[in-house]
């Protein structure tokens, strides 16, 4: 098994329940709209404008459940239209990023770090990143086949845990440069042991 179900991660926002209730006002909850292919990760139907110097991206899903530390994960296209540097981390590293407005139907928050183009990754279980012959933080290669815009993606980060579903995340501009489909897997060509 080196096949890897490849999946489109939309821009989206993870907060605090502390921000949450700023947002939504007091005693604010998530309300799950669909489930996620992350066991327990889901995407509610709450929504808030992310504000950057140069412009606003409004309807902006927020996934639960609620964090430690807000983050707002756009593509490098939506940083660059906001007017925020493109700063590429994994999900959780947010030290020294840039931060924006969130803007909500109760109130606002400005957050001082936390945006940031995800890394493209991999979710693995214990077992299948066994089986694969990777670790976690490897950086792997990944093919991706499609009908007119196959590619090799590179510096594709390995994450294993028992929580974990098995799939590979990339964003929308990565999504959109190789055609992707529903249902769509790569394959781990080579591996870099960290």
């Amino acid at each position: 098994m080196s096949k890897i179900l490849v999946e489109t991660s939309a821009r989206h926002v993870h907060v605090t329940k502390e921000t949450l209730e700023i947002l939504f006002g007091k005693g604010a909850e998530l309300t799950k709209k669909k489930d996620l292919s992350q066991p327990g990760q889901f995407a509610s139907e709450e929504r808030i404008t992310v504000v950057g110097p140069k412009k606003s991206l409004a309807n902006v899903s927020i996934l639960g459940p609620c964090r430690s530390a807000n983050q707002v994960e756009l593509s490098a296209t939506d940083a660059r239209s906001i007017g925020v540097p493109i700063v590429i981390r994994e999900s959780g590293d947010i030290a020294g990023t840039p931060g924006c407005k969130l803007v909500g139907p109760c109130g606002e928050v400005e957050i001082s770090e936390g945006v940031i183009v995800a890394k493209r990754h991999i979710h693995l279980t214990p077992e299948s990143a066994e089986k694969l012959g990777v670790k976690n933080k490897d950086n792997v290669w990944v093919k991706i086949t499609t009908p007119e815009r196959s590619a090799i993606l590179g510096d594709v980060v390995i994450r294993v845990s028992e929580n974990f579903a098995d799939a590979m995340h990339i964003d929308t501009d990565e999504s959109n440069a190789i055609g992707a489909t529903p249902d769509l897997y790569g394959e781990i060509i080579k591996v870099n042991q960290r």
